[in-house]
């Protein structure tokens, strides 16, 4: 998380000029690229420096995107993400529309259980957290609304792996390294685990890293096409079921009656 992100839409020439023919709607995409959960206010340095941005570029593009409310500048001189994008994000259907289907369901099974309640959808190689329900008490984790997840090491990530195109399922297992704590240790332990999910129709999983804890994942569907995963991860160690299963896979079925609607 605290790496800084490589340039996107072109390499860098030498003396900081971006490539050539590199669209300006990159170069902006780039620098919004630039913050994260850790870094949510930056400089004109680092602003330039983690989006591979030229500094004078970074600064034309920065106020251009302050006077379209992409950005907003604060007091100090630094940079924060504007409310306009809020605005433009929250009319996403696969945000926005998706939870507010899904939200009263997700409601109830929070009552249930009292842990965090997860909606993701897929973006590409990796889960985009569309929602979140945590209780106070709830284990500590570190997903956050609008966060991404990795696939392959996360309830909800093999979920959309499991129903995800093949080209997607065998790109992210040509490049599966397992991290600490993991339980999928190889590549093909990745395609053995996607092929149960697919059979089963549901995962589980757990963590002992940086905390014990356990998930149970569902598919939610459209129709034919499952559209997002829902999870409960709650504290657990072993890989054993928190107990959550059932009312996950009920709470995710009758979400996708409704979307079916």
């Amino acid at each position: 998380m605290n790496e800084t992100p490589k340039p996107k839409g072109g390499k860098q020439r030498r003396g900081g000029r971006p490539a050539e023919g590199q669209p300006v709607i990159e170069r902006a995409f780039a620098l919004l690229g630039a913050f994260d959960s850790d870094h949510r206010a930056l400089s004109l340095a680092d602003l330039a420096r983690r989006s591979g941005t030229p500094r004078s570029s970074a600064l034309r593009l920065a106020r251009s995107l302050v006077h379209v409310g992409a950005l907003e500048r604060l007091d100090d001189g630094r940079f924060v993400v504007g409310l306009r994008l809020l605005e433009t994000a929250s009319l996403a259907p696969r945000g926005h529309g998706l939870r507010a289907v899904a939200m009263p369901f997700m409601e109830d099974l929070f009552h249930v259980t009292r842990q965090h309640v997860l909606l993701a959808v897929r973006e590409d190689a990796e889960a985009l957290l569309v929602e979140r329900l945590s209780a106070l008490d709830a284990s500590p984790v570190r997903y956050r609304v609008g966060g991404r997840l990795p696939l392959a090491s996360t309830g909800v990530g093999l979920v959309l792996l499991a129903f995800a195109p093949a080209a997607v399922q065998e790109r992210v297992i040509a490049a599966y390294e397992p991290g600490p704590g993991e339980d999928i240790r190889s590549g093909e332990e990745l395609r053995r685990v996607l092929a149960e999910v697919r059979r089963a129709d549901f995962a589980r999983g757990h963590q002992n890293r940086p905390w014990p804890r356990s998930t149970v994942a569902a598919p939610v569907r459209d129709g034919d096409e499952v559209v997002a995963a829902l999870s409960v991860v709650a504290p657990g160690t072993g890989g054993s079921d928190p107990g959550y299963g059932p009312a996950v896979r009920a709470t995710a079925r009758a979400v996708s009656r409704r979307l079916s609607e």
